[in-house]
């Protein structure tokens, strides 16, 4: 009796249950039952997520840039870090700090898996391997049995008219007309740039930028310092120091006090900035940081608003790449505005502002091809590009050849045609199959178009460093090509390849021989 009235209440009970459970879908339907994405749905989410915050610090970058493989392996671990989520042999979690789920993470991973090629198309080389209008010309007394050439800066002194180069060794260096080189300093830390002027005193004096501690680091170990090569070091003038890997150095009166000042470029590596070296009374001088972000890389100074003061272009890499422009607000600063920017797998490293068109305006030339970040392949977009002024510093890009690894650009008439032409290094050439892209001499044959010559000069060594001016004072535009080959095999990105170029020459020198 007792075991019948509790069948009839669990009977009770669950009809109580179904009741209720119809009820629920009566006024509510079906949207009660948990939705599970689809696979699609997860993808078109993912594209959304990427968007948001890939957007939110740098150019977009499209899944189309990178192959599938690299995606997964090379940039998304980098990417998870700067969104504040964790790995550990190979698996994703998130903490408090991170910035979004695991769940959205996935979705965001999922996107660019699904939407990258497995491998990237690489167009195919269009040009001419030859000496074009170059005579090479190499230094002489070379020690083999020494450190391979570290070259680091070359700067032809328009003063003295003599060739200064330096090395990662903290050697600064002279070169005579017979390629001989003569040290005439030791520095602190290697030279990355060099300013000449002459001093009240007559002297040549030189305002020289060094890197502190060349590898990338953020330690405040740069300085810009001030003397006459070949004088007591008690004479050196420090300008500016505890600077974040300065690069580049520009000089100006931004002030219009009659003193110069400095425009300096702390690449840095996650931490940097781009800053005002200005010059005060009693020959001090006062650090003022512009933008506070890494990559800074390379500027031009000019009047570019015609207000009648100095103005800042500046080339940036390292993440949030592009060209900014800052215009002096005569008061010690500076407003920003961005002209171009690009994604950060373009791995930007150096830009001329020059008239191309012969249109009054002037455009930018530009190349990207640093290749040794997360993404190390062969790309399709690294190469020189041509932006065009629309007017109004508005650009429009009109030009693009395609150089693997292209790492610095400069133009000049070489050929003496009246219009400019292009040389191109690059560092991270496609060495295996294609050896001599590591130099291109772009000759412009119409206007806008260019005739690719690939110099072969790829067994002298592995350039890293570019110098455009009349070495041999004969009217014309030569090249001085500066080698680094200590890190060589740790910097090549191509498998079973192993260096065969000329580990010990610091520099060559391509005679332009058009007249």
């Amino acid at each position: 009796m007792l075991k019948k009235n509790k069948v009839s209440a669990n009977k009770l009970a669950l009809s109580i249950a179904a009741f209720v459970t119809a009820a629920i879908f009566l006024f509510n339907g079906c949207d009660t039952v948990p939705h599970v994405n689809t696979p699609a749905e997860n993808i078109a989410d993912g594209r959304v997520l990427s968007v948001k915050y890939c957007k939110s610090c740098h150019q977009y970058p499209a899944p189309s840039l990178l192959d599938k493989a690299t995606w997964e392996t090379g940039v998304m671990p980098q990417m998870a870090l700067r969104l504040g989520i964790q790995q550990e042999m190979g698996q994703y979690y998130v903490d408090p700090r991170s910035s979004m789920s695991l769940a959205d993470w996935q979705k965001l991973r999922d996107y660019y898996k699904n939407a990258a090629p497995e491998k990237l198309l690489l167009p195919k080389p269009d040009t001419t391997t030859d000496w074009a209008i170059f005579k090479l010309k190499l230094p002489i007394g070379v020690n083999r049995k020494g450190s391979p050439g570290m070259t680091t800066m070359i700067k032809l002194n328009p003063f003295d008219k003599m060739l200064y180069t330096a090395d990662a060794g903290n050697n600064l260096l002279t070169w005579d007309a017979r390629l001989k080189a003569t040290l005439v300093a030791k520095v602190e830390s290697p030279v990355s740039d060099a300013t000449f002027f002459k001093g009240a005193d007559g002297k040549n004096t030189g305002v020289f930028t060094g890197i502190g501690v060349l590898p990338p680091n953020d330690l405040l170990k740069g300085t810009l310092v001030q003397f006459s090569p070949g004088t007591k070091k008690a004479d050196t003038l420090l300008l500016a120091g505890n600077l974040p890997r300065p690069v580049f150095t520009a000089p100006g009166d931004f002030n219009k006090d009659g003193l110069t000042d400095y425009i300096v470029c702390g690449y840095g590596n996650t931490k940097g900035g781009l800053f005002l070296v200005e010059q005060q009374a009693g020959n001090t001088y006062k650090k003022k940081l512009i933008r506070a972000v890494p990559g800074a890389i390379q500027v031009e100074v000019g009047d570019f608003n015609n207000d009648g003061w100095p103005d800042v272009m500046c080339l940036f890499a390292q993440g949030d790449e592009g060209v900014w422009m800052f215009l002096n607000d005569h008061k010690g600063g500076f407003t920003e505005q961005n002209l171009l920017r690009f994604p950060p797998v373009y791995g930007t490293n150096s830009f001329q502002l020059v008239d191309v068109n012969k249109d009054g305006k002037k455009d930018i030339i530009y190349t990207c091809g640093d290749n040794n970040d997360y993404s190390s392949i062969l790309k399709p977009y690294h190469g020189v590009y041509v932006f065009t002024n629309q007017g109004n510093w508005r650009f429009k890009q009109t030009y693009f050849y395609h150089i693997n690894g292209a790492s610095k650009v400069m133009s000049a008439d070489f050929d003496g045609d009246g219009d400019l032409d292009m040389a191109v290094i690059a560092f991270f050439a496609d060495f295996k199959y294609n050896p001599a892209e590591g130099f291109t001499y772009m000759e412009q044959t119409a206007p806008g178009k260019f005739k690719a010559h690939q110099v072969p000069v790829n067994k002298y060594g592995r350039w890293l460093s570019m110098e455009v001016a009349d070495i041999d004072q004969d009217g014309d535009q030569d090249i001085v090509l500066g080698n680094f080959s200590i890190y060589a095999d740790k910097l090549i990105n191509q498998k079973d390849f192993k260096p065969n170029w000329d580990m010990y020459n610091p520099i060559v020198v391509l005679e332009n021989k058009s007249k």
